[in-house]
């Protein structure tokens, strides 16, 4: 039995789940007996399907989406749904709608964004694995910021059906675990998993000019210490550069599939995000693509010479709620929504006040089974999992 009373009454200093399904049974099959919590842009059936919006606010979703059915033939209980960032553009998860969410190591401190609730669910154990999504590292960031697992699929490796969709070019639907044995199970049931290997890592040379917090910088060079890259990689722009035209592109997405919404509903911060897209002069948009073409064909040549690209998750640690949060937190995470590669995000280290840092490893279509080896040989080299204080293991 799953005792609900209990997960909603952990689950308020957090704000991380919205909904819930009381009725939710677990079933037979490789994920029985686990739970499963459902960022609010993915629909599951007779539950609010918000997309963290109020122009959502009273939508019930009519059907399951594909991977939430295949979650629960696989045997998961699908026990509600999860807060997120507006419309999933954002790195905080401070809704102006439903509330922020708060990390479980540091109350005080973001989850995250966009998939905040996800990851503070997880963290805190009050579900086993959660659904994200993973525009420009809406997974691996709040993944990194509350110091568990989260995989981003390859583009098209996950079937988008019943997903609010942000960017299509760029997102993909990927689960948060506390475990890499657990993420792996999880990404198997979902979608489409390769089993090539990885061999061969390389890094960004001079980690693109992107200033990271020092114990960030420290996390990643325990990572480097333990995997040996064998090369690095130089890109034509800038990673501000490129992360931005990457923002513009989710921007204008946005704001042609919210062009007929009352601007009442969407919040002036949304507003304000949609508006850099709406606004974007046309030879500056043309820039902005041939940027992102050139990056993803540099990206995937990398990593089909190399095998695995190793990077910071983040380059900061998580702030506190209320800050402005810094504008190159997707620098890195970025790349592999452009480049449309599978990407993971693993706990690498830790800051002397208990706030968690993290590396992602970044691989090739059809060579996951390759690049979740890759990510056990070093979480096990950097052993930097650890739960939340006073957080133990819920049902």
């Amino acid at each position: 039995m799953i005792d609900f009373d209990a997960l909603e009454a952990a689950n308020r200093p957090l704000n991380a789940f919205l909904d819930w399904d009381r009725d939710a049974k677990a079933g037979e099959g490789p994920l029985a007996g686990l739970t499963v919590g459902v960022k609010a842009n993915i629909a599951v059936e007779g539950l609010p399907w918000t997309a963290g919006m109020a122009l959502h606010r009273g939508r019930i979703a009519p059907a399951d989406a594909e991977v939430v059915g295949r979650l629960r033939e696989a045997g998961a209980a699908i026990v509600g749904t999860l807060n997120m960032e507006e419309a999933a553009l954002g790195t905080v998860t401070a809704n102006p709608w439903f509330g922020s969410t708060r990390n479980p190591h540091d109350l005080a401190r973001t989850a995250g964004g966009s998939s905040g609730g996800s990851a503070a669910a997880v963290a805190a154990g009050l579900c086993d694995v959660a659904l994200g999504t993973d525009t420009m590292g809406s997974i691996r960031i709040p993944a990194a910021f509350c110091c568990v697992y989260g995989f981003k699929p390859a583009e098209g490796a996950v079937s988008q059906e019943g997903l609010e969709l942000c960017e299509p070019g760029f997102d993909a639907i990927g689960p948060l675990t506390r475990s890499l044995d657990l993420l792996e199970r999880a990404a198997r049931v979902m979608g489409r998993f390769g089993e090539g290997e990885a061999s061969g890592c390389a890094t960004l040379a001079g980690l693109g000019g992107v200033a990271c917090d020092p114990e960030v910088l420290s996390a990643y060079q325990a990572a480097v210490d333990a995997i040996q890259p064998g090369g690095a990689v130089t890109l034509t722009h800038p990673l501000s550069r490129i992360r931005f035209a990457g923002f513009i592109a989710a921007a204008r997405s946005l704001a042609e599939a919210l062009r007929e919404a009352d601007p009442a509903l969407l919040s002036e911060h949304l507003r304000h995000l949609i508006g850099y897209g709406a606004g974007r002069a046309e030879d500056k948009w043309v820039a902005d693509r041939d940027i992102l073409a050139t990056t993803r064909a540099e990206v995937r040549e990398a990593v089909e010479r190399h095998g695995l690209l190793l990077l910071p998750t983040a380059p900061h640690l998580p702030h506190l709620l209320g800050e402005a949060p810094p504008a190159d937190q997707a620098d890195f995470t970025c790349l592999a929504n452009i480049a449309g590669l599978p990407a993971l995000s693993l706990p690498a280290g830790w800051s002397a006040d208990g706030l968690p840092a993290a590396v992602q490893l970044v691989g090739l279509p059809g060579a996951e089974a390759g690049l979740f080896a890759a990510a056990r040989r070093l979480d096990a080299a950097l052993g930097a999992y650890r739960p939340p204080p006073d957080q133990g293991e819920r049902r």
